[in-house]
């Protein structure tokens, strides 16, 4: 199977090379996956991109229903909006968030391997990206895709919805205030 368009999101943009590195804060990962926290160039598909549209440290939960989601949890976050996904942001980044640009490279898809989570790939080797563009107003492009932005004082209270039906996603939970 061959990959779809693949993209690496950065707030640098000059990079002209890739060179794998490994991930910073190492996840316990099992077995037979322990690798993925080696050194690796890491790729997301256009369907996964919302969840890097916003500054690389931003702490961020994004929530959506799956084909498995029950009315329960769907129904209080989705009922009667156009929004696909939710994205939640503490407050205390909100500025940084609506003044940052990230830029968007488009990675050669052949050099990648799926890894079989949320639209994540990676390359072994150094890899040249094949394009870039910049992304000014991440706000618009998070709504562009049908994703809502909601700044909340703290994302702590959000644990929850790991224990519910919805698809939940969280980057640089690390950053967050009082998550432990």
């Amino acid at each position: 199977m061959s990959a779809p368009p693949l993209f690496h999101f950065s707030d640098d943009p000059a990079i002209r090379r890739f060179t794998p590195r490994p991930v910073q804060v190492p996840v316990e990962r099992g077995p037979d996956k322990g690798w993925l926290n080696g050194p690796l160039v890491w790729a997301t598909d256009a369907a996964h991109s919302l969840l890097y549209l916003f500054p690389r440290d931003c702490p961020r939960i994004l929530i959506w229903p799956t084909l498995s989601t029950i009315p329960e949890d769907r129904d209080p976050w989705f009922a009667g909006t156009p929004h696909r996904a939710i994205a939640f942001i503490e407050q205390d980044w909100l500025d940084r968030v609506r003044t940052a640009s990230v830029h968007r490279y488009a990675m050669p898809a052949d050099r990648f391997e799926d890894i079989g989570d949320t639209g994540m790939w990676v390359a072994r080797e150094p890899v040249d990206p094949s394009g870039m563009d910049s992304i000014g107003d991440l706000p618009a492009a998070l709504a562009a895709d049908r994703v809502a932005l909601r700044a909340v004082p703290r994302l702590a209270p959000f644990k929850r919805f790991w224990r519910s039906t919805l698809h939940v996603s969280g980057v640089r939970l690390r950053h967050a205030q009082d998550w432990d």
